[in-house]
């Protein structure tokens, strides 16, 4: 769960990271009341919306005085903001973070994910602040920290100054402050069960301090249970509808940019059906997993979510029958095609346990099928079924 810049300042300062004064605002008065508070020169007027490249599309400004603050946050409230991360669609502007100038001798980059391949946390800075990981990793990867956390010893004083020696910090208390901000930073992480952590810019100041000027944060879906706290961050608004109903609905779903709706039994198994459209020449629509024991509402609701995108032009359905049986899973196909009304081609991959029996039914049922008997004749029928070809 993505959550807004202000409520991740508002996790690290309860860490004791520190971060610009400043709150969240969801009118221009609001604004110009927080702005007034504030009591700065200058205050920054930043729009609130999960993507990042704000400040490149015009969602973050700087105001000179209250009443420079109130026309900003009138000018940025209800735009529609636009930027890499968001596509062309873009996000509406419904709440802004009005906080305090600071004044910037240097800018950093610290963040604190979960390195899969280690099986540990890990602790990522770069001196290059300011500009996205991504680029510093394609063009300077020596420029980047990495400091892994042992899960049984836990982080350490000296994994907190290897970060901090690594940034180039040479003044004892900088060093000092550097360090307990990265154990900050990463027992805030386990705590709260992030997925990320991300701090950038993370500055110094002109007075040698150092405040966290942006931050991301990300929480594990999986462990919301036990954070009933962080419900609360959840903005509705800036989820994909299909993806919020698809929480309701009980299946995981993604949605991605292209026109092969796919319904597929498992995760891994649901990258692979993916990766082979891609391969074949097209791109899939979403990423949608029914899981492993998948009932027959699971599989109507899987058809509701793909006939609810207009973007799906043809469907691709891969199903192997472990836990799940696949007459099971075509008794779902079949039912859903009776409530969902679904004028696109339908591909049809089914194997496993009474995969025969599935596919008697499929063939059997009024509707038109294409069926595969491997995932790489179904990719390419999928593909082909776009331009009304059957190879």
């Amino acid at each position: 769960m993505k959550i807004h810049e202000y409520q991740a300042k508002q996790i690290l300062r309860s860490a004791g990271i520190r971060v610009p004064m400043g709150e969240h605002a969801t009118h221009e008065w609001e604004a110009w009341q927080i702005a007034s508070k504030l009591k700065s020169d200058r205050v920054v007027v930043k729009a609130q919306i999960h993507a990042g490249g704000r400040g490149k599309g015009g969602g973050v400004k700087l105001a000179e005085s209250p009443d420079h603050a109130l026309d900003l946050a009138g000018e940025i409230l209800g735009m529609t903001l636009v930027t890499p991360q968001t596509g062309p669609k873009g996000r509406v502007v419904r709440r802004l973070l009005i906080e305090e100038g600071v004044d910037i001798a240097k800018e950093l980059y610290f963040s604190v994910l979960v390195d899969r391949s280690a099986g540990k946390t890990m602790l990522m800075a770069s001196q290059a602040g300011g500009m996205e990981i991504e680029e510093v990793a394609a063009e300077s990867t020596e420029k980047i920290i990495k400091v892994h956390v042992d899960p049984l010893v836990g982080a350490t004083a000296r994994i907190g100054r290897e970060v901090a020696y690594g940034l180039g910090f040479t003044d004892k208390t900088q060093v000092r402050a550097m360090t307990q901000l990265a154990l900050n930073a990463h027992k805030a992480f386990v705590d709260n069960d992030l997925s990320l952590l991300e701090i950038n810019p993370l500055v110094v100041t002109t007075d040698g301090e150092l405040i966290a000027l942006d931050a991301k944060i990300t929480i594990d879906d999986n462990a919301l249970g036990r954070h009933p706290e962080l419900m609360d961050f959840r903005d509705f608004n800036e989820e994909e509808e299909l993806e919020i109903l698809s929480s309701r609905y009980g299946v995981d779903y993604v949605k991605l940019d292209g026109n092969i709706g796919c319904m597929v039994n498992g995760a891994g198994l649901a990258m692979a059906t993916m990766d082979l459209i891609k391969a074949a020449g097209s791109m899939p629509a979403n990423f949608l997993d029914i899981k492993g024991g998948a009932s027959v509402e699971n599989v109507i609701n899987a058809f509701r979510l793909l006939n609810s995108d207009p973007n799906v032009k043809a469907v691709l359905i891969n199903i192997f029958g472990g836990i799940v049986r696949c007459d099971m899973v075509a008794e779902g196909i079949l039912k859903a095609l009776k409530s969902v009304k679904v004028d696109v081609p339908i591909v049809a991959r089914i194997e496993g346990t009474n995969a025969q029996e599935g596919r008697r039914m499929l063939a059997e049922s009024d509707y038109d099928f294409i069926t595969a008997d491997n995932l790489s004749e179904a990719a390419e029928k999928v593909v082909a079924s776009l331009k009304g070809g059957r190879p």
